[in-house]
């Protein structure tokens, strides 16, 4: 249980968020990999208060995000990965926590009125944001893709039907880890060309397929034997759910396998904690997204017709992993 002073701080914990936030949307980290490495230089380039962007800057150095050498500033390993001069940036994981910010203030009167009020939609991303998020994605999540990849036993498996597939970020770690395995991609026909790219300069691409498609409203491609579903469920309500479970079932071969990864939630739906945080980032983005429980999840997929539903792995990272059979 935390003390008084741990809560506080804790209440006080935005404080630190907004300055790094903001840090993200004026590209400090950028600027300062760029050259411009006194908060003068930046003032005066873009017409900024110089004194306000030196508090915020020696904050950041504070933080342990800048160095500061008498009014030169300079990135530190932990900053440098959000200038996009890097390969691979992931400043627009943090521009997505922006965004986050503002639908999370919200909460409140998503708490009172319900998710369905007349609250102001997010901004969508353009395409250039869309491309530069998942790849921010890819380079977040390929350690733990390999990770699953690795616990799991799909020996047995031949082709893996990857839905919402992304950059294809699990595509390769499964085809990697399973070398008897192809493998289809399915999603948006603007998502194909990253996927196209990646999967090439991973050097997997001849084993893959890319489908484009919208699996809201579009049938799945058929003749696999394995579906991956990651990252998904929680974005959609129940019923949303039982309904695309009942097109992966369509799809897939008889006796072959559905893999969820998600957070799933014990009854009491306070583990794993950052499920019970996620469920919050549903409430306040999206109609019906929710994080569920392991009998949730195994209801909806028998509903659609599969069983032998289990699960194969847990964790606190999103890492959790249910299997469900369609029968032979």
């Amino acid at each position: 249980m935390q003390g008084k002073d741990d809560f506080m701080a804790t209440a006080r914990g935005f404080m630190k968020s907004r300055i790094i936030l903001t840090a993200a949307e004026l590209d400090l980290f950028t600027l300062i990999d760029d050259s411009y490495e006194r908060a003068e230089k930046i003032a005066e380039k873009f017409g900024w208060d110089q004194r306000a962007l030196e508090r915020l800057m020696d904050c950041l150095v504070t933080f342990g995000l800048l160095r500061k050498e008498g009014k030169i500033y300079s990135l530190t390993d932990e900053s440098a990965p959000y200038s996009t001069k890097k390969p691979a940036s992931t400043l627009p994981m943090l521009l997505h926590m922006k965004r986050l910010w503002e639908t999370w203030s919200g909460l409140t009167d998503v708490v009172k009125l319900g998710p369905d009020s007349e609250s102001k939609p997010p901004v969508p991303m353009d395409m250039d944001d869309r491309h530069a998020f998942i790849g921010a994605m890819h380079a977040i999540g390929r350690n733990l893709s390999e990770e699953i990849a690795a616990s799991l036993d799909l020996n047995g498996y031949r082709r893996l039907l990857d839905i919402g597939g992304g950059s294809g970020t699990y595509t390769i770690a499964f085809l990697k880890r399973n070398p008897q395995m192809r493998a289809v991609l399915f999603d948006l026909a603007d998502v194909i060309p990253m996927a196209r790219e990646r999967l090439s300069s991973e050097g997997v691409f001849e084993r893959a397929e890319l489908k484009p498609g919208d699996f809201y409203k579009d049938e799945l491609p058929k003749g696999c034997d394995l579906a991956l579903l990651s990252a998904i469920i929680h974005q959609n309500g129940y019923r949303q759910n039982v309904d695309l479970f009942g097109k992966i079932y369509r799809a897939l071969d008889p006796g072959g396998m559905l893999l969820i990864r998600d957070h799933i939630m014990n009854d009491e739906r306070t583990w794993p904690p950052q499920g019970a945080l996620f469920a919050i980032n549903m409430l306040v983005n999206t109609r019906g997204g929710d994080t569920y429980t392991f009998n949730e999840v195994e209801q909806g997929l028998k509903q659609a017709g599969f069983n032998d539903v289990r699960l194969l792995r847990s964790g606190e990272r999103m890492d959790c992993v249910v299997g469900a059979a369609k029968p032979k």
